[in-house]
């Protein structure tokens, strides 16, 4: 199966200090893979360094096959690629159909004009009412996402990330904070929207890795020292001495 995302080789040092060291990722079309390690291993480092937030010090990263290091977010984002972050990083002063709608616009390459009613365009109109019912807000569409719940407003935050059509979504701990009850709607709502998709996953609960992803990647100081399915992971004496622990037993 051929990779959609690939890091070959890929180093990046903040003068002398090297965060990440010699990375070497694939992850292969349709698959769901987990990112996981330790605070301060390099995880969002890794995701800036794809995503374009950050250019390698050296190594190369593919997107299908094609060179996008060094490129802007938003190239990478044309190119199919779309990333959520740590902290909730919605329009709070907007609505969620507001939000939503700016994330469909830009994918299909409307702009505002203010001669223009945008909620006559149907392919938005749809799309947006689509994404909207996926991820079960419907009934909060005209509710300003600075008054959503925690919960609902990385729901929303999910929903942003896929509703332009991307086919490559890196979430980046997208069940941080959440309840119990919070992180196994969560997790549904990940299975269904990414159904077809390529996921990169960070995330530190661990029954929501072994419950969600395919393969799994182990990140130490910025170094990848295993690679495998979850059952490979959770049996890796390595994993459990440098990060599992307990959690794996």
């Amino acid at each position: 199966m051929s990779a959609a995302i690939e890091l070959r080789d890929v180093e990046k040092s903040f003068g002398e200090v090297a965060i990440i060291r010699n990375i070497n990722l694939s992850v292969a079309q349709g698959e769901r893979h987990a990112l996981i390690g330790p605070n301060g291993a390099g995880k969002s480092t890794t995701f800036n360094l794809i995503s374009g937030y950050m250019a390698p010090t050296s190594g190369v990263v593919l997107l299908r096959g094609q060179r996008i290091s060094g490129l802007p977010p938003y190239q990478i984002n044309r190119r199919g690629l779309s990333r959520s972050f740590q902290v909730t990083n919605v329009f709070a002063n907007m609505s969620v159909w507001e939000n939503l709608r700016c994330a469909v616009l830009w994918s299909t390459g409307q702009r505002y004009a203010f001669w223009k009613n945008i909620d006559n365009l149907p392919e938005v109109r749809d799309r947006t009412a689509q994404i909207l019912a996926d991820i079960n807000l419907t009934a909060r569409r005209d509710v300003t996402a600075g008054l959503l719940t925690y919960a609902e407003q990385r729901a929303l935050e999910i929903g942003i990330t896929v509703a332009g059509g991307a086919d490559v979504i890196l979430l980046d701990e997208p069940t941080a904070g959440m309840s119990h009850a919070e992180t196994e709607r969560a997790v549904a709502l990940i299975r269904r929207l990414t159904e077809g998709r390529t996921l990169l996953i960070v995330e530190h609960d661990m029954s929501v890795v072994f419950g969600l992803a395919d393969r799994i990647s182990v990140l130490v100081y910025g170094q990848i020292i295993a690679s495998g399915t979850p059952e490979e992971i959770r049996g890796n004496p390595k994993v459990k001495e440098a990060y599992l622990g307990e959690e794996a037993a």
